[in-house]
């Protein structure tokens, strides 16, 4: 689809540390790059004072902002998609790198009215390679694609946090990503899925497409390549998904997750301990053990505060405002 025919597009990169710089700066000049130019670039800092002076220093190019919304990153989110002025919303991790055409082919996509929301593939860069006991199938833990996700666009559930995009109006019906979900100093998440599955309430017939020609690389450090880490995520990830299986309708929508379980990862721990060899065994442990993580995260998470219906109806924070 030429340029000119393309949606307008505003990117939303939130950050929160300083530590990341040399990542972020490598996020920022990714978008810059793209094939299909981006409306406007948005900057949210998520309530980092000296980062904030330290972009606005350094940047040029981009709207630089303070998160304005709870500490964490579906407040920082929330801020983007308010001060956002383009007809599509798209978010890029910190930490992620781009690829040329990442934009352009989630764009065209929405040429299709149906398409509401659309995810790319995110590849994981290894600080130090791919640890033996970290297998493909897990990798949604560091935030990337996953094997068993589709190989060509397919629709989805939902998409993944690191690299999405939304049309506009999604906000403006639905509401706000849920600021009691996500990222915070806690390792949970899945506040995308619930964006997607409240939208998709809305939208009978709407489409979430995963389209894996629009591809970015997400930095993994050593450090959530460990053991711990994954245990830590699994577990967040547990209490992540107790919240949405509260939320009205959410049974039934809970397919990929019983798909992934019976399917995928049976077939990970089969080839692993066919193979032999001992990576394979390890990996095979490991699956188990982040089965038993999120097992147990989920049961604990069932025991706390669900989100009340009428809260899940539209997110915490309420209409999105059309004029800005």
């Amino acid at each position: 689809m030429p340029a000119n025919q393309l949606p307008t597009a505003s990117v939303v990169i939130c950050a929160y540390t300083e530590d990341r710089w040399a990542w972020l700066q490598q996020a920022i000049e990714s978008v810059q790059a793209q094939t299909a130019a981006a409306h406007e670039l948005i900057i949210v800092v998520d309530h980092n004072q000296p980062l904030q002076k330290r972009l606005l220093h350094h940047l040029t190019g981009a709207y630089v902002l303070e998160n304005n919304g709870a500490k964490g990153l579906s407040g920082a989110r929330n801020t983007g998609v308010l001060a956002a002025t383009g007809e599509i919303i798209a978010f890029l991790d910190d930490d992620a790198v781009a690829g040329p055409e990442w934009l352009e082919r989630q764009l065209e996509l929405y040429d299709d009215p149906a398409v509401y929301a659309v995810g790319g593939r995110i590849e994981p860069l290894w600080e130090t390679g791919r640890p033996a006991h970290f297998p493909q199938e897990l990798d949604w833990i560091v935030g990337c694609s996953y094997r068993g996700l589709p190989r060509v666009a397919a629709q989805v559930r939902n998409v993944i946090g690191a690299s999405m995009s939304f049309r506009r109006s999604v906000f403006e019906d639905a509401g706000l990503f849920d600021e009691r979900m996500g990222r915070t100093t806690a390792l949970h998440g899945c506040e995308e899925t619930e964006l997607c599955m409240r939208a998709a309430a809305l939208r009978p017939g709407g489409r979430v497409v995963y389209e894996p020609a629009s591809l970015a690389s997400h930095h993994v450090p050593q450090s959530r390549g460990t053991l711990g880490y994954m245990l830590a995520r699994s577990w967040g990830e547990g209490i992540s998904k107790a919240q949405i299986s509260a939320l009205p309708g959410a049974r039934r929508r809970l397919g990929p997750e019983r798909r992934y379980v019976a399917e995928v990862l049976p077939r990970a721990i089969v080839r692993n301990l066919v193979s032999g060899q001992f990576d394979g065994l390890v990996s095979s442990g490991a699956i188990f053990s982040v089965l038993a993580a999120t097992a147990a995260g989920y049961v604990v998470g069932r025991a706390r505060h669900p989100l009340s219906a009428a809260h899940a109806a539209r997110g915490n924070s309420g209409d999105m405002e059309v004029a800005l």
